[in-house]
């Protein structure tokens, strides 16, 4: 039987509801429906080179940005440059290990990882990985960093208390960016191919590959580890979240042109992915089966890759101006737009 609310009362209840905050099914807040991220300061770094992927370190509030042959490390909250790690030929990513007060840099032209101290960020030693290592992956179930190495298809595994090698782990093709869910469990994108790929990280396996369709060339990957969803992005602008058992995507929203990266905040239950063109792609997590598009923040073209500050919720995008490409040769077909002198930038995307 039906048990009808008088009027008054049963505006009340909505009002206590809305005012708790409403919870989807596996018992997560709701985001709200439009989040109003902006981008609120800009820092200006500066200097020469290009750039890849960033890491930001939300307990020691520090930013870690690749920039072509070393490491630019800056305060999070000033934005201030407070270190360099040198020597990183062609470097991509950055990943941390702070319980063991270390950090890692694939070294993409070098074919090494350098090992670095969180504290002093001074290079202790490197490690000779696969052909252009390019993202790279601490995994704290088993304490061993991943490289995953493009032109050699492979990923190498390295037990990052005493930074020996312990062995490599063939691809079905070239990969992209990786996650873990800290639980030993590992996937990461196949670009080429369009898969994404499931390895146990302790037996140096792997266990899954499944096929992404629709997606195409996945690159940036990242994980809901609570509802345990992968979120990929793809180049034809989509986002495609991923259950992280069975590999069945859930849903393609929407997305900006030329994503490269994508992160997941855990409190606000938000994915978001950078893309080139010059948007942040905002998506709720509205249950843990159903996604949608709650805003596109403009950004700057260029900002493809981000870093997530768990503490202030903020979002890291970085870029600079452009100018011309120069003349294409028979060696440099497609050359790219060559990057304008000191323009580059730290974006802080929040609210």
């Amino acid at each position: 039987m039906r048990r009808w609310l008088p009027a008054w009362l049963a505006l009340l209840t909505a009002a206590a509801s809305l005012s708790a905050g409403q919870m989807n099914p596996a018992g997560s807040p709701v985001p709200p429906r439009n989040p109003g991220y902006k981008v609120m300061n800009t820092y200006k770094i500066g200097g020469d080179g290009g750039w890849d992927y960033l890491t930001a370190d939300a307990a020691a509030r520090r930013l870690y940005i690749s920039r072509a042959t070393h490491v630019v490390v800056l305060d999070l909250d000033s934005g201030k440059t407070v270190g360099d790690i040198a020597d990183t030929p062609g470097v991509h990513g950055i990943a941390l290990a702070p319980e063991l007060g270390r950090g890692f840099v694939s070294n993409g032209r070098e074919g090494t990882v350098s090992i670095f101290d969180l504290k002093t960020l001074a290079t202790s030693s490197k490690v000779k990985v696969g052909e252009n290592p390019d993202a790279i992956l601490y995994d704290p179930a088993t304490k061993r960093v991943f490289t995953f190495n493009g032109r050699s298809q492979d990923s190498t595994a390295i037990d990052a208390t005493n930074g020996t090698v312990l062995g490599t782990i063939k691809l079905d093709g070239k990969p992209e960016f990786a996650a873990s869910d800290g639980k030993g469990g590992v996937f990461v994108n196949i670009e080429d191919k369009s898969e994404l790929t499931a390895i146990d990280p302790g037996k140096l396996m792997v266990k899954s590959t499944w096929p992404l369709a629709p997606c195409e060339s996945p690159s940036g990957l990242s994980i809901d580890r609570k509802n345990r969803r992968l979120f990929v992005g793809c180049e034809n602008k989509m986002m495609a979240v991923v259950n992280a058992d069975t590999g069945k995507v859930l849903a393609t929203p929407a997305i900006g042109a030329g994503v490269d990266a994508t992160t997941f905040d855990d409190e606000a239950g938000l994915a978001f992915a950078s893309c080139g063109e010059g948007v942040l792609t905002v998506v709720r997590e509205d249950s843990p089966d159903k996604f949608s598009v709650a805003e596109n923040v403009p950004t700057q073209p260029g900002a493809r890759t981000l870093a997530l500050d768990s503490k202030t919720h903020n979002v890291f995008v970085v870029t600079a101006k452009f100018g011309p490409p120069p003349a294409a040769t028979a060696d440099n077909p497609h050359p790219r737009r060559t990057i304008l002198p000191d323009s580059f930038v730290v974006l802080v995307v929040g609210k």
